[in-house]
């Protein structure tokens, strides 16, 4: 009996695993191994002084899937620069999981926003599937100000993973409803349906408001918000591809930012490149360059406010690589970038970490995800 309920288990979350990754892909794109080039963006220079040890805010931000490849083929793409360059110091950090050598998302996630690993599909537990406080979790109990910004669902893994705690990172509706347990002061990215289309029937959306949230539906509206409570709830499921959702990401960081930094006891922002992961699944080098180079303005915004603040500790990394992606050839005149995938999964390479700010140095040589959270954890909140 006890093998039969773990098969049945089994199935369960092998189902739930499989409709994760059938929701994440259904704006499927030709796979390419070419990007042939666009126009180049101004890279401006930033600084922070030293002097400042501890920071006030923390801005964490995540490439899903970004591996050093898909670092590099962003600065072949834009002509030699990128906004991450003004990160003064670097490392790289291993991504395994409790239960697999190759980590998925909601396993990565949790370790990143918690500190410990687990097993792959889990949010916010551990192996024993507990409850763990994510350091956003943390930050409000400590009176900080709290956000999440992606490009995916609000209900996808990474998010996720700082806010709820679920089992199985397919349980959306569950995750969604996780949302009015916490009293995060600023959500931003799509996943609509989660909220509204529930098998319980309930819309989450007018209990969201009645907790004094702005519930908005598109960026035009939520770019508007300077203060109070916001869920910019902007698409149904994810939201577009950047050619078609245009400078989402980096006008939902920059108005996260506005909004948090009206609490003077300072605030904790997670903010996800969620899609270059999804290139790296289809193998397509356009799309890859394309959401690298999103997710780069959206760091240099990020980037702008903290060297103006001299408080803020910007930390950037990768839950994974996705892809096994490699840049084999370009053009820094055009643009042109060549690459080669060698999976259309993820690996177990170590990814990039960069840090600018109050703590910055911490964050070099060669640390696990664990890591990440038990240094920005001991810097914001002195644990």
């Amino acid at each position: 009996m006890k093998l039969l309920s773990g098969i049945v288990l089994l199935v369960v979350f092998a189902f739930q695993c499989l409709a994760q990754e059938t929701y994440k892909e259904e704006k499927i794109v030709e796979s390419d191994d070419l990007y042939t080039g666009g126009k180049a963006y101004d890279v401006k220079e930033y600084t922070f002084e030293s002097g400042v040890k501890k920071p006030k805010n923390v801005i964490f931000m995540i490439g899903d899937g970004m591996g050093i490849a898909h670092v590099y083929a962003g600065l072949l793409a834009n002509g030699g620069h990128l906004f991450l360059e003004n990160c003064p110091y670097t490392g790289f950090s291993t991504t395994f999981s409790a239960s697999d050598y190759v980590t998925d998302s909601g396993a990565a996630g949790t370790a990143l926003a918690t500190g410990i690993k687990t097993y792959n599909g889990a949010i916010g537990v551990n192996s024993d599937t507990i409850a763990i406080k994510s350091i956003l979790e943390e930050a409000e109990e400590n009176g900080l100000a709290t956000g999440l910004v992606a490009t995916s669902a609000l209900t996808h893994a990474t998010p996720a993973s700082f806010i709820a705690h679920q089992k199985s990172r397919g349980s959306y509706e569950a995750i969604a409803a996780d949302y009015l347990k916490t009293d995060v002061d600023v959500m931003i990215g799509g996943g609509y349906k989660h909220f509204t289309e529930r098998e319980d029937g309930q819309d989450l959306t007018i209990k969201l408001k009645e907790n004094g949230y702005q519930v908005l539906q598109n960026m035009e509206d939520v770019a508007k918000v300077k203060k109070g409570k916001l869920a910019g709830i902007v698409a149904y499921e994810h939201t577009k591809r950047v050619a078609e959702r245009g400078d989402m990401l980096p006008v939902a960081t920059k108005t996260a930012i506005k909004i948090l930094d009206n609490d003077e006891d300072g605030f904790f922002l997670m903010v996800e490149g969620s899609q270059i992961d999804w290139a790296g699944h289809q193998n397509s080098a356009t799309y890859l360059v394309e959401e690298m180079l999103d997710f780069d303005v959206a760091i240099g915004n990020a980037l702008k406010f903290a060297a103006k603040d001299g408080e803020t500790l910007v930390v950037i990394t990768a839950d994974h690589e996705t892809g096994a992606f490699a840049v084999i050839g370009g053009d820094f005149n055009t643009g042109e970038t060549k690459g080669a995938f060698a999976s259309h999964t993820h690996s177990a390479v170590m990814v990039p970490v960069f840090a600018f700010g109050p703590g910055a140095e911490n964050f070099t040589g060669i640390m696990d995800n664990t890591d990440i959270n038990k240094k920005i954890k001991s810097l914001l909140l002195g644990k």
